[in-house]
């Protein structure tokens, strides 16, 4: 019998963390492979809701829709807007909702799709398969604006060499292939490979989550759960690299009256904070064993962050 495709990042402490009681609801905002939602689905006799914007993901989840038939719904939907889609159900509060934020190993592990520098494909990465493309923003962007994009978004500290390197080899033919541009960014570190990593993986890195607004959904995403979740409901979140659990680790810190300073989910002081929505489960990341890391070396980066939503109000936007 062959491995299966994909293996869920801290599956045991995102159980331990979200708590599923049978008769209640859960959402898995990014469905993927379906390993989150499987395990929640066996360890109590309740319902999920799973979401994935990624069509192939949802034809692919069908089987495990029926096997759980009446207690698993799949819905096609950024989990951004997660309240929206559970409240089109006829749902106005749920009892949890995960999150496993980035690229899943199913779309890594399909070359076509264009997400990874160790197989060659078209040079895509878009996981609703619409909108922009990695080439697109790799054959039109000027030059200083891809710069600053893999700067801040794959915290590449040669961006600007990098961008000059895709610059100039754009004006001669288009770049297509994932292959091509890997090629490009090696030779601008002239194939050294820094702390074990390939040297283009901050500029696939910073592709991805600009195509598909990872940031962005994801802060969407955060605040979308704190207005469906149940007083006593939780909020479990799986990051794989510093910008996401920055921005994680910020959300919890504010909404728990944590933060000693205003931040952008409510300028201001901290005197003039609504009250607390959140309390903060586990106060520092939980990280992958070793056991796990030897089985999956994808979860090295994965932390895990919870929180308990209370009885206080959503807290307002941003003006």
């Amino acid at each position: 019998m062959s491995a299966p495709r994909h293996i869920p990042v801290l599956i045991a402490e995102v159980l331990e963390a979200l708590e599923p009681q049978a008769g209640e609801t859960y959402i898995d905002g990014t469905f993927g492979a379906g390993g989150y939602t499987r395990a929640i689905l066996e360890y109590a006799r309740c319902r999920v809701i799973a979401l994935d914007r990624d069509p192939t993901a949802i034809t692919a989840g069908r089987a495990l829709e029926r096997e759980f038939e009446g207690r698993l719904t799949l819905l096609q939907s950024p989990f951004g807007a997660l309240d929206e889609e559970a409240r089109s159900l006829g749902l106005e509060q749920v009892h949890g909702v995960v999150l496993d934020i980035g690229v899943s190993s199913m779309q890594l592990d399909e070359p076509e799709r264009g997400f990874s520098f160790q197989m060659d494909g078209p040079l895509d990465m878009r996981m609703s398969q619409s909108g922009l493309s990695a080439e697109d923003v790799v054959n039109t962007f000027e030059e200083e604006r891809l710069a600053d994009l893999l700067y801040e978004l794959g915290e590449e500290r040669r961006s600007r060499a990098v961008a000059r390197a895709i610059a100039r080899r754009r004006a001669e033919a288009p770049i297509r292939r994932t292959r091509d541009l890997a090629e490009i960014v090696s030779k601008v570190f002239h194939g050294r490979h820094e702390e074990g990593r390939h040297p283009a993986t901050r500029t696939f890195q910073a592709l991805r989550i600009f195509v598909n607004d990872e940031l962005g959904e994801l802060e969407r995403g955060l605040e979308a759960a704190e207005k469906i979740l149940a007083p006593g409901g939780r909020l479990v979140v799986v990051t794989f690299h510093s910008l996401e659990d920055r921005i994680v680790k910020r959300f919890f810190a504010a909404r728990s009256g944590k933060e000693a300073h205003g931040s952008r989910h409510f300028p201001g002081r901290i005197g003039d904070a609504p009250p607390p929505s959140f309390q903060i489960i586990n106060p520092r990341p939980l990280t992958p064993q070793k056991g796990e890391l030897d089985v999956n070396p994808r979860a090295r980066s994965a932390r895990l962050r919870a929180g308990r939503r209370t009885g206080a109000p959503p807290w307002p936007e941003p003006a």
